[in-house]
C-alpha cells in the first residue's frame, strides 16, 4: 500500500517570501514539528543535487535520512526524495500566488512503506495528513508574524 498525501494552505504572505523559508532546509525544524535536527552534506543554498541529512520523530519512533533535492523551480515547486529507512518518500512542495500579498502552498508527501512499514501503512496515512496540516499551519502563523 503507497502512501500519498496532499495539504495545502494559504499564508499571508508574497509568494517570495514563503518559498525562499520553505525552500531553506535550515528553517525545517522550526516549522515542521516531527523534525528534530537537519544537517547539510553538501553546501548551501538548496539547488539540485543539494543532500540533506534530517533525524525526525515519527509514530514513536526516531528516523534518520537524507533527502537528495531531485527538482528546483524557484517560487514554484521544490522536490525532494530519499530512499533510505523503512519509508522511502518524495516530499513536494509548490508555491503560487494568491494574491499579490499571499501565497498558496501545497505539501505533498508520497512513498511507498517497506519492512515494517508497510504493515502500518494504513495508519501512515492519516498521521501524514494530520502532521502536514499542523506543520503547515505552523508555518503560516512564523511567517505572518
Amino acid at each position: 500500500m503507497s502512501v500519498d498525501v496532499e495539504t495545502s494552505i494559504v499564508i499571508g504572505r508574497p509568494l517570495g517570501d514563503v518559498a525562499a523559508y520553505a525552500t531553506d532546509p535550515s528553517n525545517a525544524p522550526e516549522w515542521y514539528a516531527n523534525i528534530r535536527s537537519v544537517w547539510w552534506q553538501t553546501t548551501p543554498p538548496a539547488q539540485v543535487g543539494t543532500l540533506v541529512e534530517f533525524v525526525a520523530r515519527f509514530l514513536g519512533r526516531t528516523l534518520r535520512y537524507t533527502y537528495e533535492i531531485t527538482e528546483l523551480v524557484p517560487e514554484e515547486r521544490l522536490v525532494m526524495r530519499t530512499q533510505e529507512g523503512p519509508f522511502p518518500m518524495e516530499t513536494t512542495y509548490t508555491w503560487s500566488a494568491a494574491s499579490a500579498a499571499s501565497t498558496n502552498m501545497s505539501l505533498r508527501n508520497r512513498g511507498q512503506p517497506t519492512g515494517f512499514s508497510r504493515w502500518i501503512a494504513p495508519l501512515m496515512e492519516p498521521a501524514v495528513r494530520r502532521a502536514n496540516r499542523k506543520d503547515l499551519a505552523t508555518l503560516k502563523a512564523i511567517l505572518e508574524r
